[in-house]
């Protein structure tokens, strides 16, 4: 591996405020703000959008937003006869 050509890989947090939820590993991404962990050290802190804390596919809680009608024109179309 050549030096000096590669970001620093270190401890980073990632946090998803809208859950509640966050989460302590290793990343080369880069952020001014920073968190006090549950271990007593400070650490960079990501705030992410979405993690498995709050995403339907994993909460279990997704839902079928048709606000077009194209579910019920296809069961109309291919639907069983």
């Amino acid at each position: 591996m050549k030096k000096g050509i590669h970001p620093e890989y270190r401890p980073v947090v990632f946090r998803d405020p809208a859950a509640g939820f966050a989460f302590l590993t290793r990343s080369t991404a880069v952020t001014d703000r920073t968190v006090e962990w549950e271990d007593g050290n400070t650490y960079p802190v990501v705030d992410v959008d979405v993690s498995s804390a709050s995403h339907p596919f994993y909460t279990g809680k997704s839902r079928l937003m048709d606000t077009t009608g194209a579910v019920e024109k296809f069961n109309k179309r291919y639907g069983k006869k």
